[in-house]
């Protein structure tokens, strides 16, 4: 992760959008409204944005702008407010483009999050090319919906699932992954392989960079689940070479149901579409369709018109106050967060990769993690536990659960040792 405080290039008047000359956080929650609030009579603190974050004013006034003046169906109106509102849902579209790094805005293609751009490469891409004996390959440290759409298509197919194992600190055996691709016996059967950049439930970095070449070095399209990324570090997918990367709106500060799925463009021409309906379509007879040229052939029926709007004023967000920025504020949170929560007598971190985000799960002696969780919401203090949609990773560490912290670019140095206190009320009640 970066530690410059240089910033992505952004228009300097978009809405709501602070200057990045320093990093001034106490600016920023002043931007997210949500955070202003108490619960159960004292300060929130949020740290559980890895599960969904806040939503800045710039977020909701460009939601709320376009429901009471731009109410109206893209694609098909001839009328004023028709074509204000197409202008802003393509305008997003670009947004997002140049927040991933795709050459084109037609490589984007909008979908109700990082689930179902999975589904659709699943089904859109890899069921055509899967036969009984072909593989894909995914690892130990996936979300449940990059594991769930590859054993529903592999049951499809015929086609089976490969798993890269884990070490002790919760990172991918990289050498073990390249070994799976190589391995004569793989030759030609493994037609993508699947992998997260950072996991939700550890935060460990992937190298995903060298996880796409080896496997492009065999010919093996991939795809990068992007949903816990894109809030927290800065990314190129030309630079990555990834054929497929998918992100969730309400992950990056925007409205939920709204996510985005890069695909290169000569993937999406072969691609046939996930769904049929309105809007994906050139001409309709009974005898035969004829598909609208993509994203839009993947785009079936009315979209989430307000939540691609909403998703392309955070990435704006985003950018005009730097990733690189945002990066660095939030290292040094988890280095806090770590020292801090690793100086508790009992208390375990797990987790403990050489490269990662800032997400602490921990587990706490004699205390469950849904203990610690609903303590701690008596405190105002926000955190989430279960296996966190992970539970292969939770098997790997023989966990049941553990309580989760994860910070994101409003938090502040406060709020960690809020944490550590609350933690340690936790075990004074319950020892």
């Amino acid at each position: 992760m970066g530690t410059s405080l240089t910033t992505d290039s952004a228009p300097a008047s978009s809405p709501g959008v602070l200057p990045a000359t320093a990093y001034d956080v106490e600016r920023i929650r002043a931007e997210f409204p949500a955070l202003a609030q108490e619960i159960h009579g004292k300060p929130l603190v949020y740290l559980d944005s890895a599960a969904t974050a806040q939503k800045p004013r710039a977020v909701l006034d460009a939601v709320a702008r376009f429901n009471e003046r731009d109410c109206a169906n893209v694609h098909r109106g001839v009328y004023l407010m028709a074509a204000r509102a197409t202008a802003s849902y393509e305008e997003a579209r670009k947004s997002v483009q140049r927040f991933v790094g795709a050459e084109s805005s037609s490589e984007i293609v909008f979908t109700r999050g990082t689930t179902e751009a999975i589904n659709l490469v699943a089904q859109s891409f890899a069921r055509p090319r899967l036969a009984p004996g072909d593989a894909v390959l995914i690892t130990g440290l996936e979300h449940h919906s990059n594991i769930v759409p590859w054993q529903l298509v592999c049951e499809q197919t015929g086609a089976h699932l490969l798993v890269a194992p884990l070490d002790g600190r919760g990172q991918v055996v990289i050498e073990e992954f390249e070994r799976m691709l190589a391995d004569p016996s793989n030759s030609g059967r493994i037609k993508l392989a699947a992998f997260s950049h950072i996991s939700n439930a550890l935060g460990t970095i992937n190298p995903v960079e060298r996880m796409v070449a080896a496997a492009h070095r065999h010919g093996v399209a991939t795809l990068i689940d992007g949903a816990q990324a894109a809030p927290h570090m800065p990314f190129d997918v030309g630079a990555i070479g990834c054929d497929f990367y998918a992100i969730s709106g309400h992950k990056v500060f925007a409205p939920t149901g709204i996510g985005a799925l890069y695909a290169k463009g000569k993937h999406l021409a072969s691609m046939p579409p996930y769904h049929g309906g309105g809007e994906m379509i050139r001409s309709v007879t009974f005898e035969k369709t004829t598909y609208a040229e993509p994203p839009h052939k993947f785009e079936a029926g009315t979209p989430n018109i307000s939540g691609a709007i909403g998703l392309g004023a955070a990435v704006e967000y985003m950018m005009a106050l730097g990733r690189e920025a945002i990066a660095a504020h939030e290292a040094r949170l988890l280095a806090k967060a770590t020292e801090a929560l690793a100086a508790i007598p009992g208390l375990d971190i797990w987790g403990r990769a050489e490269n990662k985000a800032a997400v602490v799960s921990f587990t706490l002696d004699g205390v469950h993690p849904h203990d610690i969780g609903t303590f701690l919401d008596g405190e105002g203090i926000a955190v989430r536990a279960g296996h966190h949609c992970a539970q292969p990773v939770m098997d790997h560490f023989n966990l049941a659960a553990t309580a989760r912290a994860s910070f994101a670019l409003y938090n502040t140095e406060a709020e960690v040792e809020a944490l550590a206190e609350g933690i340690r009320k936790v075990q004074e009640f319950f020892s």
